[in-house]
This record gives C-alpha cells, sequence and structure tokens, in this order.
C-alpha cells in the first residue's frame, strides 16, 4: 500500500490538517495517511514532550471522528529515543511494515530547509515527499521555489507529468540517485495550531466559539 506519513506536533489538530488528510485519502493519492505524532521537531523551539501523549490520546479521538478518512494515528516517534529526525521515524515504518511504500507529507514552507535535514538525501531518494501548498505558496510558485533549491542538491530536477492531479519533480545526481519530490494540487487552509494557541484564549474573554476550528 501506498502510505502517506504526515508528521507533527497537532498541538491541536485542526480543521486544516483535515483538509490536508481528506484531500490524500479521498483524492486516492495514497490509501492510508499515518499522522505521526512528533514530541519535538529538532529544528524548532523545544515543545513540551511530556505533552505527547496528550496530543495522541486527542488526535485519535479527532481522528475517530471521521470514519470516511483511511487515517491511523500512530505513536511510533513518541516511543522513539531521542533524537527525532524523520528520516529514523520513516527507517522505523520501513522495518515495521515493510510491505508498504511511505511517502513523507511537508509543507510547501518545509521546502525551503530540507536540505537541513539529517540524511536528507535518503529521504527524498529511498521515500521521496509530497508537498502541500501553504498561504503565499500557490503551484506557480512552489514549482519556481523548487526550482530555485536545485542549488541545495548535487542533481538536476526533471519533470514528471505522468501522473494526474499532482505534479512529480525527478532528481538525478552524478551517481544515478533518483530524488522524488511531489507537488499536491491541495486546498490552502490559512490556519495554524501555533495561531490557534496563542488566540484562544483571547477569543475565549470575547466570547468567541474556537471549537469551530478544530477537527
Amino acid at each position: 500500500m501506498r502510505i502517506a506519513v504526515y508528521a507533527g506536533s497537532f498541538n491541536p489538530l485542526h480543521i486544516g490538517h483535515q483538509a490536508i488528510m481528506e484531500y490524500l485519502t479521498v483524492k486516492k493519492e495514497f490509501d492510508w495517511v499515518y499522522l505521526v505524532v512528533s514530541p519535538k521537531n529538532p529544528l524548532k523551539d523545544s515543545i513540551d514532550a511530556s505533552s505527547g501523549q496528550d496530543r495522541y490520546n486527542a488526535a485519535v479521538q479527532a481522528v475517530r471522528r471521521h470514519p470516511e478518512l483511511n487515517v491511523w494515528v500512530d505513536d511510533i516517534e513518541l516511543k522513539m529515543e531521542p533524537p527525532h529526525y524523520t528520516i529514523r521515524t520513516l527507517d522505523a515504518l520501513k522495518r515495521r511494515e515493510p510491505e508498504n511504500d511511505f511517502t513523507l507529507v511537508i509543507g510547501a514552507d518545509n521546502l525551503s530547509s530540507i536540505h537541513k535535514w539529517r540524511d536528507f538525501p535518503r529521504i527524498l531518494s529511498e521515500y521521496g515527499v509530497a508537498v502541500y501548498p501553504r498561504k503565499g505558496f500557490d503551484i506557480k510558485a512552489l514549482r519556481a521555489a523548487l526550482m530555485n533549491e536545485c542549488k541545495h542538491f548535487p542533481a538536476f530536477y526533471v519533470l514528471d507529468e505522468s501522473h494526474s492531479g499532482a505534479e512529480r519533480f525527478s532528481l538525478e545526481d552524478a551517481d544515478r540517485q533518483i530524488y522524488h519530490i511531489q507537488l499536491l494540487d491541495a486546498p490552502i487552509v490559512d490556519i495554524s495550531s501555533t495561531c490557534l494557541l496563542y488566540t484562544s484564549d483571547a477569543a475565549q474573554s470575547r466570547g468567541e466559539d474556537m471549537s469551530k476550528y478544530l477537527m
């Protein structure tokens, strides 16, 4: 099966995440989405690792309310020893389920920094990434940004338009290593967990119902 690995803190899980998961499953791009709850992003400020189990439990409850989605909430990273590098998570999933093909799902904003990730050439060559748009990144802008990122890779880009509903870029380096980047024509939902956390208290004091933004 084709599995989309969608990792994040999901603090909280909101309708933006839901829209991405709906696209990934309902549009049949992937058979299943594995929602991997992360204890910490090595490239971002630390979040409270002790809240990992609470965030996992909340995600499980949220996904149960949407049985139409083929989504599995996975706590594999919560059980792993640090550091929590993405390549370690992907390798662990592949060891656990060698029969499945895993693709990492990231936002367009992460594409510009992927060259900083641990073993990013392995991520792109052995697993590949599926990139969903974020505010300020339409498909044309994303394609242009991707081409600009070529300087970070010892490779050149080849556009493969054979896959309907998405654009795939393959990169080939001097060692004939193929890197796979897929651009998803997914909806853009301008909402973030961080903004929800910072605005929820103020909104509640004004009597606003923030639950409409939660999954």
